[in-house]
């Protein structure tokens, strides 16, 4: 990974969603950084990809964010 401060925000970012998905036992196997936009240099950080998950995984997901 680059040094480029857009770089270390999307990686910050990245971590952080995985770490607050892995608290609630909520795993996404496909979360990483876009590499098209990652590869690009658009003035902008990288997008995050959250890939395909499972019916059930999106359930949790949904329960998680529902909850005030």
């Amino acid at each position: 990974m680059s040094d480029h401060t857009h770089d270390r925000e999307a990686a910050a970012a990245l971590d952080a969603l995985r770490a607050a998905l892995g608290a609630h036992g909520i795993t996404l196997p496909s979360l990483d950084l876009h590499l098209p936009s990652y590869a690009g240099r658009y003035g902008t950080p990288p997008l995050i990809t959250l890939g395909n998950c499972s019916a059930a995984t999106a359930q949790r997901i949904a329960a998680v964010l529902a909850k005030p």
